[in-house]
């Protein structure tokens, strides 16, 4: 089965090119970009050596159904979709900022209060919680947006803006729009028997000066959800809570002694562990957006890509 690992195009009126960790982006005549969304699995902001086959697919086709379902609230760069695993959009400059939002007590914000910790990104958590129990209103708690091959950091909101990484005036239109895509993204879980319990966004400024919603939403990979049914009664017992999300790698990860700290070993991945976590990404795709997954052919598939993205450009 063909995946996609890297891609080296050359697009009528390509500019320059960003290889992020699991997509690729293309200037093209410093108008568009051309997101192409690789089967490039990354965790602990390492990109793992195998890629998870219709990965890309899945995350494209689900960012797209998410931007479209929230473009009446916030503004967003999406164009069009000339291919199963690209989107193309306004360029924009993006900020240096990844606006995470929490719901909930888990993962990060979880690992961090279980370690001593109450105040994350400058926002104190209350005491007395355990794991996965529900914030009594949704946190903010920013990241900085590392470059390639480096960590993202927490970072607090004061901090954000006495570095001058974001103005004041721009910052609390990303604290908007993050807390009104989160409440849609909630109601859209919810509908789907889900818990949106966080995610992140990006967001970028137009040539025009206009902030928008950029990179992906609310997939398995920015996002975590939990089944709605029985979460109460999980709490309540302290069972681990059934998830859709990327967690089930990360969990499988730390098992087997990597949490991408240095000297650790990425563990080997079988045949069987790649065609079990593609498996899994198509489920979260089907339960996200109620929809049947339908393959895309990937006999020839950069060539496809190649194809429908010249295409799509000379026809604009």
């Amino acid at each position: 089965m063909n995946t996609i690992n890297e891609t080296n195009f050359q697009f009528p009126g390509q500019k320059t090119v960003y290889k992020g960790k699991v997509r690729e982006v293309y200037n093209i005549n410093d108008e568009l970009l051309v997101m192409i969304a690789s089967d490039r699995l990354s965790a602990f902001d390492v990109v793992l050596p195998r890629q998870i086959p219709f990965k890309g697919q899945i995350l494209n086709q689900i960012a797209t159904k998410m931007m479209n379902d929230t473009s009446d609230i916030v503004p967003n760069w999406l164009l069009a979709n000339p291919d199963e695993n690209v989107a193309v959009g306004d360029l924009c400059e993006p900020f240096k900022v990844e606006m995470v939002i929490r719901g909930y007590l888990s993962g990060h914000a979880a690992r961090e209060y279980a370690a001593g910790k109450r105040i994350l990104c400058g926002v104190t958590m209350p005491e007395g919680m355990k794991e996965n129990d529900k914030f009594p209103i949704p946190i903010i708690t920013p990241s900085t947006k590392a470059d390639n091959g480096e960590h993202d950091e927490d970072i607090s909101r004061e901090d954000i803006l006495a570095k001058g990484i974001v103005s004041e005036e721009d910052y609390l239109v990303l604290e908007d729009y993050t807390r009104k895509l989160f409440e849609r993204g909630t109601e859209l879980a919810a509908k789907r028997g889900l818990i949106l319990v966080d995610t992140k966004y990006e967001f970028g400024k137009t040539k025009d000066g206009k902030i928008v919603l950029i990179d992906e939403i609310h997939t398995p990979d920015s996002s975590r959800y939990f089944y709605a049914d029985g979460y109460a009664e999980r709490q309540e017992k302290g069972e681990k809570q059934k998830q859709l999300s990327k967690e089930f790698v990360r969990q499988w990860l730390i098992e087997n002694g990597f949490q991408g700290k240095e000297g650790q070993q990425i563990p080997e991945m079988s045949d069987a562990k790649i065609n079990e976590i593609s498996n899994r990404y198509i489920e979260l795709y089907e339960q996200i957006t109620g929809e049947t997954f339908i393959k895309a052919n990937t006999e020839n598939v950069l060539e496809r890509i190649e194809k429908n993205v010249t295409t799509f450009l000379q026809n604009r």
